[in-house]
């Protein structure tokens, strides 16, 4: 019988990376939560200052969970997806605070019509972060955390730049 490890029950989600089929997917559910977390903080400061903070914080648990589940980027390790999917919405979330001057409350991404944009970068994360483009495939190759966190969020930015068209305009 394992021990608790407070390190891997973080880097699998809070359970969510335990969940089949699809783990990175269900991390990716957590992120959103996170994301509405965020968002809450009422500031753009508050916004991305939570994001950077959670990048090496990321790093550090994941390479933790690594070494204790003694395998390289694990599937059920899915706080990289989490962390990475706020990132996400950083074009969409700059484009209307550009255009009102304020910052949205959760409920304009998951209320209305805009569920569907949420929809659809979400199925676009989901899609980098499996297909791994150049150079977030690459990117896996750090050593420690870095390479279980950098390729999610080298996803999350494709799917910024596959965001623009539909927010320039």
């Amino acid at each position: 019988m394992s021990s608790f490890d407070p390190a891997v029950w973080v880097a699998q989600g809070f359970g969510s990376g335990r969940l089949k089929p699809g783990p990175g997917t269900w991390g990716s559910v957590v992120g959103l939560l996170w994301f509405a977390g965020l968002i809450a903080t009422g500031s753009l400061w508050g916004f991305f200052g939570g994001i950077l903070l959670s990048i090496p914080l990321c790093a550090w648990i994941c390479g933790k969970a690594e070494k204790a589940l003694g395998e390289k980027d694990p599937g059920s390790v899915v706080l990289d997806e989490i962390i990475a999917v706020p990132l996400c919405f950083s074009a969409w979330l700059m484009s209307v605070v550009n255009n009102t001057g304020r910052m949205p409350e959760a409920g304009y991404f998951f209320g209305g019509n805009n569920w569907l944009g949420v929809i659809g970068i979400f199925a676009a994360f989901r899609l980098f972060d499996i297909w791994k483009p150049w150079p977030v495939r690459q990117s896996q190759s750090l050593s420690g955390g870095w390479g279980v966190t950098v390729d999610d969020l080298l996803a999350a930015l494709y799917v910024n730049l596959v965001s623009l068209p539909f927010l320039i305009g």
